[in-house]
């Protein structure tokens, strides 16, 4: 076969079928990662998706104790009490290098327990963890250490500091 009946072939498919067959498929991933979003929570999702990827999920931390700051005013994230006794507690209990602190807060679920300026009880939430994680920086615990969550459940006004077990570290200070 010479060179010019080489050039005079015709390729399978048309190029632009190909890219329209690219993009088709990216399309289908992306509705079928909607859908999936709809019925999965983002946890789920997200530990799916690493899993997929073949990334181990890090170790979840076992609860041991807890202390917590009661009694805020509704609609309120100003510390309703010294944070004294808190403080005290964290910092002996973060000298195990093996443990982190959980600061988690909540609202009561009731229409005046809203944050005043965007009318969200989540909002309100955060805020309050911020308050009680500010006060525990503010005595000396390192920030590195504390999770700042919000609960959906609506509870009491106050705030719970939980201190896990987050597993040996390795010399690179992650978590085994």
């Amino acid at each position: 076969m010479s060179d010019d009946a080489l050039l005079d072939i015709q390729p399978g498919r048309p190029l632009w079928l190909i890219t329209l067959a690219d993009l088709a498929l990216l399309l289908v991933g992306f509705f079928v990662l909607l859908q999936a979003n709809q019925t999965l929570t983002p946890h789920d999702l997200a530990r799916g998706i690493a899993e997929g990827f073949g990334v181990e999920p890090a170790p979840v931390a076992m609860p041991v104790a807890s202390h917590g700051v009661a009694g805020f005013a509704p609609g309120s994230a100003v510390l309703p009490q010294s944070t004294d006794a808190l403080v005290k507690w964290a910092r002996a209990e973060l000298r195990d290098p093996r443990v982190r602190l959980t600061v988690t807060a909540s609202t009561d679920g009731s229409a005046a327990d809203v944050d005043p300026g965007s009318h969200s009880a989540t909002v309100l939430a955060a805020d309050r963890a911020r308050a009680v994680a500010a006060a525990l920086a503010a005595g000396g615990v390192p920030d590195a250490r504390l999770l700042l969550s919000t609960t959906p459940a609506h509870g009491p006004r106050a705030v719970v500091v939980t201190l896990a077990f987050a597993g040996e570290t390795i010399s690179q200070g992650t978590p085994r």
